[in-house]
């Protein structure tokens, strides 16, 4: 209920940091044309404060000029503060910092924690307020998100886990915005913050409100799904995501909230362990915030459908009846006469003609007919009438001279020249705090002939490089789990030195003590019984292409790596692990327009492995224009 009226409202997730402020005000008028009345962000406390009391709101940080865009496009906020927020960002968006305050225990009844978790809140709440931003200030949030997804993890703190999610509700309602809190898959949420619903089948396995004067909503419909690194992309169909929005708003669901609508680009560090750069590309925006159909318009024809039945679905009489064995019907009647009803047919593999009110309807397989009077179907999930669209990239920059390149090896160090030493193998993760993806172990030691041997790795990073007295010796991955290197070497009468590159694809994101979590090289082993050279990076530069389609960096000739435009990185790549299906996860990466000068425009890579820069291209970006919207 906004301003004394019923309403019932259609969100998605724009996460503010994944574009760029020059993309936002076309993110959020095509979202708006899609039938969208909210736009639901995270707030992103480790880009905000990544030292202590060091604080950045600047460019796509600007969260205030966010907010007020969408206001400018007259639709409202959902703002999900966290501060722990998951999302696929690294270290579920707390600074690193936090790690070393003694005592620490993240997200539970922890004094040291709950001291800084709630400066950081009332900051941001504070902010909001000094710029009028809340609904009670007349400005666009209508719903703010106090911690996220808990109740997976809340049995692993004990008590100390309940004690903790009512001291977060007590902080949140104490802080006074004016609008409701809400707390995402926790049915236990404490009066008056609202419990609501992640996933995607909310329809079907949402318990519901846990009081009945709350709202039921549906914080986090998965339009697609996270993906990592050798994994395929997940395609979920328009039909599917329309099927469990109808029936969710069946059964009383008054907000929905497709997480994402636009996901974006994990620019720089931000993606979280082995997460790929492209972000949610297959949502009804893409990554270059282009409209994917049949999505888009599918989903904007069911908005549109289901506001026809407003007047009865929020002041009207519910009911249910049978029209089979697989087959219901949700019917509202208003006081005036009007009647709405929507029609299931829960059977996924069978058609179904069914009576209803007197009239024969047909209705597909595992699909919902929404009938605005009760009479006329308005709209079928199952029958995709958009036309779809395809994506495609033009060459528009070939980078295949070799003059155009200059090269760059990276010095390999040795124990004598090292800044930090230590009687045993550090913690990568507590070592860099989160400044670089990389960190160098390195060890001398006599040996009294030439000979080989064998080096034996253990590591639970994400990758290892190897290397004898300069000479590189090959590379491991691995994933959640520790993983060996285990490779031939020959040693030589005198002094050796063994130096080894521990490398983070990003910090990990959820679970229960997430601060004691660690990574790196566990152990190191030779036992007696071809040499490479190793490049490192590469830098040349461009002039940018003319038009305002998007353009993205095809990098399908490189390795491993990271990339940088002009000084500011559009993200990690790694070509060269595939899918089951024997290709990259991401080849294209994202270059946003304003990244980039007229003219002499710096590409700089990080290459790890033997990629060939002489094959990288630029590529502008573009759909068919023969879809219907």
């Amino acid at each position: 209920m906004i301003d004394g009226q019923h309403l019932l409202l259609f969100s998605g997730s724009i996460h503010y940091p994944r574009s760029t402020p020059q993309m936002w005000p076309s993110l959020i008028s095509k979202a708006k044309q899609g039938g969208i009345d909210v736009i639901q962000t995270y707030v992103f406390w480790n880009l905000h404060e990544p030292q202590q009391g060091q604080y950045d709101f600047s460019g796509s940080r600007d969260i205030v000029r966010f907010i007020r865009e969408v206001q400018a496009h007259g639709l409202y906020v959902c703002l999900r503060i966290g501060p722990f927020i998951e999302s696929e960002w690294t270290y579920g968006g707390l600074p690193f910092w936090l790690h070393d305050v003694p005592g620490i225990v993240f997200r539970s009844d922890n004094g040291p924690f709950k001291f800084h978790m709630q400066k950081w809140v009332r900051k941001v709440v504070n902010m909001m307020k000094s710029e009028k931003l809340y609904a009670s200030q007349e400005g666009p949030i209508i719903l703010s998100q106090i911690e996220n997804e808990y109740q997976r993890i809340e049995s692993a703190f004990n008590g100390k886990g309940s004690r903790y999610v009512q001291w977060a509700a007590g902080l949140a309602v104490g802080l006074q915005t004016g609008v409701p809190w809400i707390m995402c898959s926790q049915q236990d949420a404490p009066d008056p913050v609202i419990n609501t619903c992640n996933g995607f089948e909310c329809g079907v396995k949402f318990e519901g409100p846990n009081s009945p004067n709350k709202p039921s909503l549906w914080t986090e419909n998965w339009t697609s799904f996270v993906q990592r690194y050798g994994e395929e992309p997940f395609i979920r169909s328009a039909a599917d995501i329309a099927f469990h929005v109808a029936l969710f708003v069946a059964k009383n669901g008054t907000y929905v909230n497709y997480y994402m609508y636009h996901g974006g680009t994990n620019f720089g560090r931000t993606a979280a362990a082995n997460v790929i750069t492209s972000y949610y590309d297959q949502a009804p925006l893409d990554e270059y915030g282009l409209i994917r159909q049949p999505l888009w318009g599918h989903l904007k024809e069911l908005h549109a459908a289901i506001k026809l039945c407003k007047v009865p679905l929020l002041a009207g009489s519910y009911e249910t009846s049978s029209l089979g064995h697989l087959q219901i019907a949700y019917v509202f009647k208003g006081k005036s006469g009007k009647c709405a009803a929507f029609l299931v047919n829960n059977d996924n593999t069978s058609n179904a003609r069914v009576r209803f009110q007197n009239i024969s309807f047909e209705l597909p397989s595992m699909s919902i007919s929404i009938l605005p009077d009760c009479k006329n179907v308005a709209f079928n999930t199952a029958k995709v009438s958009t036309q779809y669209n395809t994506r495609s990239r033009t060459v528009k920059y070939k980078f295949d001279s070799m003059e155009r390149w200059e090269e760059f090896n990276e010095p390999i160090p040795i124990f004598s020249n090292t800044l930090l030493k230590a009687n045993a193998l550090l913690d990568h993760m507590s070592t860099t705090k989160d400044t670089s993806d990389y960190l160098w172990y390195t060890v001398s030691f006599q040996h009294e002939s030439d000979a080989e041997a064998e080096l034996s790795v253990v590591s639970n990073a994400h990758v290892v490089h190897a290397f004898v007295n300069g000479a590189y010796k090959g590379y491991a991955h691995g994933g959640k789990h520790n993983f060996a290197l285990e490779n031939p070497i020959e040693l030589k009468n005198g002094t050796n030195h063994i130096t080894l590159l521990s490398v983070m694809v990003g910090f990990p994101n959820s679970g229960a003590y997430l601060e004691r979590k660690t990574a790196g090289i566990r152990s190191v082993r030779i036992q007696n019984r071809y040499l490479n050279n190793y490049q490192w990076g590469y830098q040349t530069v461009f002039d940018a292409p003319g038009g305002n389609d998007p353009l993205a960096l095809n990098l399908g000739s490189m390795g491993k790596g990271e990339v940088w435009v002009n000084g500011k990185s559009i993200g990690r790549y790694w070509v060269s692990i595939h899918t089951p299906q024997q290709r990259p996860s991401q080849t294209w990466y994202n270059i946003p327009r304003s990244f980039l000068k007229p003219e002499e425009n710096q590409l700089v890579l990080v290459e790890e492995e033997y990629g060939d820069p002489l094959g990288i291209t630029l590529d502008s970006v573009s759909i068919t224009k023969d879809a219907k919207y």
